[in-house]
């Protein structure tokens, strides 16, 4: 069974936790804590959210990152984007048996539904900004 991937969910929760956390900088470290993962894990998707400039950061043992404009102005699709996450789903790869119908055309014809089934989900994540995230949790 393939594992699930998490460069998504994980970038969401830095994101939140820095717009939680607004007009003050957090080192990895405390990101790395409040994920429960490893902090080099952490470190390459800052690394990410850094190259697609949604969030600063300085390097060093003082080093810190904040977002780099505010969490309204920053939607789910962005930090997908640049989490570099996988498609939502993914069409097999087994080999194709010659002698089944479904076989030779499944993959054919799974590909226009999943394109469309990654859009509506994109379209989602684009009317949800880091704000709204935010705002989530504080409910809480």
């Amino acid at each position: 069974m393939p594992s699930s991937n998490v460069q998504f969910s994980v970038a969401v929760h830095i994101m939140t936790a820095l717009g939680d956390n607004a007009g003050r900088e957090l080192k990895s470290s405390t990101l790395a804590k409040s994920v429960s993962a490893e902090p080099s894990f952490v470190r390459r998707s800052l690394s990410k959210l850094v190259k697609a400039g949604l969030v600063k950061a300085t390097r060093g043992k003082n080093g810190a990152c904040t977002l780099s404009r505010p969490a309204i102005s920053i939607s789910l699709l962005e930090i997908y984007l640049a989490s570099a996450a996988p498609e939502v789903f993914a069409i097999h790869e087994y080999p194709v048996d010659k002698t089944c119908p479904t076989s030779c055309h499944i993959k054919e014809s799974l590909a226009g539904v999943l394109n469309e089934a990654q859009r509506s989900f994109e379209r989602s994540l684009a009317k949800t900004s880091l704000a709204d995230m935010v705002a989530r949790i504080r409910e809480r």
